[in-house]
């Protein structure tokens, strides 16, 4: 183990056994809140800092309280940063934004680490509900289903991050119109138990007005979820496969079994967060198989079976599968390689992520002008994962597009006259948290900015000088050459 991992590893254990955030930490040991984010992908240090944050810890027991814990300079750090401190009041009629430690109910907590930006669920709940992002991004998935020329037995879709199943149901409304007799064979990655569920609730209409589909939901990893198999022998060894054949013949019959799932769902979609990168990991690797029993003839060469699983999709959508702010190489080669080798010949890979450019930035250069959390558009992530994809690129086409295709726009929902001279409360925090989750602004950044109301100047006047709040998706296609 080298010495920055070494450090890593003792900077993750007292902050856990603090409640200090890493950034905070970062700040106070050696004036630097990035340190930890650089120590994890590769940066290196100097001896002194070693020494600054060593002595950092030794002489920051674990009882005092943070304001009392010295600096790397000897200097008295700060006022403590406690759930009180961080839980800035909202104006009237306006929601209270969660810090670190207020969670919801619904929340997977990595450890005690502060919130990381899709951890939210208030916010995330907030953005679907008040923005059309999931409706745009399912035509613009729905695009590229005139494209697809898919072999027995069945048409093969893999969602790599189904979120609240919104995507993924209009997308499988659109299949249908387009292929309404042949079979689908359907896998959603998704490791927010929350999120699993509300898919699933969605889903008994689908089986109802096509039945021979076949649904997969699991929450293995990138490199393991097309193929649902685990790498590691461990984990292979205590893989959990649940199938479940649907009785009945009504959306009413199929909705009380994926109900009874709740139990099964809550003992094996727990998750904990990763001691180095701080990523959210399966305890237990998890496949569920649910179809139409009166159906399973005709699914036979479909559903899929322990260590017999294939890849091979026709459409893999990747919308938002990566957070703007991790390393190109990063994103290419964890989340782009592994999803571009899961193609079978003719299959297409949609890729979207948020690219700025909008209203909804503006909102956030009018309180942090040097913001920049889209750094790598389309282009570098294609051309990075080239470089990882290395010879298997060889037959893959890498579609950028011009940016008249390539980017499109969705909407904040607002009603026709909510817009004005006077705008009201619940629109203006509505269009804030849609900037925030947007741009991933972290909590522990917030507070100062929601006690001062800089954020309510900062979105009045965005809103009112482009009549509403928008923002820019780009997309990109990933496409395997046909036999």
């Amino acid at each position: 183990m080298t010495e920055a991992e070494t450090l890593l590893r003792e900077i993750g254990d007292f902050c856990r056994r603090t409640g200090v955030a890493e950034s905070t930490f970062g700040r106070h040991a050696v004036n630097d809140g990035k340190l930890v984010t650089r120590l994890r992908y590769g940066g290196r240090v100097t001896t002194r800092t070693v020494e600054r944050v060593r002595d950092y810890m030794i002489a920051a027991p674990s009882g005092w309280p943070l304001r009392n814990r010295p600096n790397g300079n000897g200097a008295a750090a700060g006022p403590a940063t406690s759930a009180a401190a961080t839980h800035a009041i909202a104006p009237s009629g306006a929601m209270t934004l969660p810090t670190a430690k207020a969670r919801g109910a619904g929340d997977e907590e990595a450890g005690e680490r502060t919130f990381r930006f899709y951890d939210n669920r208030q916010k995330y709940l907030m953005f679907v509900h008040t923005c059309g992002e999931k409706w745009v991004v399912a035509d613009r998935v729905g695009m590229e289903l005139a494209h697809l020329h898919p072999q027995p037995p069945a048409l093969r879709v893999f969602d790599a991050g189904m979120g609240d199943g919104t995507v993924l149901t209009r997308v499988m409304r659109k299949m249908h119109t387009r292929f309404p007799t042949m079979p689908f064979y359907v896998t959603g990655k998704e490791i927010s138990l929350e999120d699993v569920r509300l898919t699933l609730e969605k889903m008994p209409d689908r089986f109802n007005e096509h039945p021979a589909t076949v649904l997969v939901v699991t929450n293995l990893y990138y490199t393991e979820a097309p193929w649902l198999t685990p790498r590691s022998l461990a984990a292979a060894a205590s893989l959990e496969w649940h199938e479940v054949p649907l009785t009945g013949t009504t959306a009413h019959e199929f909705e009380q079994q994926i109900t009874a799932l709740q139990p099964f769902l809550a003992k094996n979609w727990n998750v904990r967060g990763s001691a180095t990168t701080g990523n959210l990991l399966y305890e237990r690797p998890t496949v569920l198989v649910l179809y139409r029993d009166d159906y399973r003839f005709m699914l036979d060469q479909v559903i899929p079976h322990p260590g017999r699983a294939r890849a091979d999709y026709d459409l893999v959508i990747a919308s938002q599968p990566y957070r703007a702010r991790m390393p190109v190489d990063f994103k290419a080669e964890k989340v782009v390689a592994p999803l571009a080798r899961a193609l079978a010949p003719g299959g297409r890979l949609v890729g979207i992520h948020s690219s700025g450019g909008d209203p909804g930035m503006e909102v956030i250069r009018n309180v942090w002008p040097q913001e920049n959390p889209f750094a790598d558009d389309r282009h570098a992530i294609l051309k990075s994962a080239k470089v990882f994809l290395g010879a298997a690129c060889r037959d893959l086409n890498f579609n950028a597009y011009a940016d008249r295709r390539s980017i499109f726009r969705y909407d904040m929902h607002t009603l026709p006259r909510e817009i004005g001279a006077a705008i009201g409360t619940s629109t203006l925090f509505a269009a804030w948290n849609a900037a925030i989750y947007v741009a991933q602004i972290e909590d522990e950044r917030l507070a100062d900015v929601i006690a001062s109301g800089r954020w309510l100047d900062a979105t009045r006047d965005v809103l009112q000088r482009h009549r509403g709040l928008w923002f820019n998706d780009e997309s990109y296609v990933i496409s395997r050459r046909r036999d």
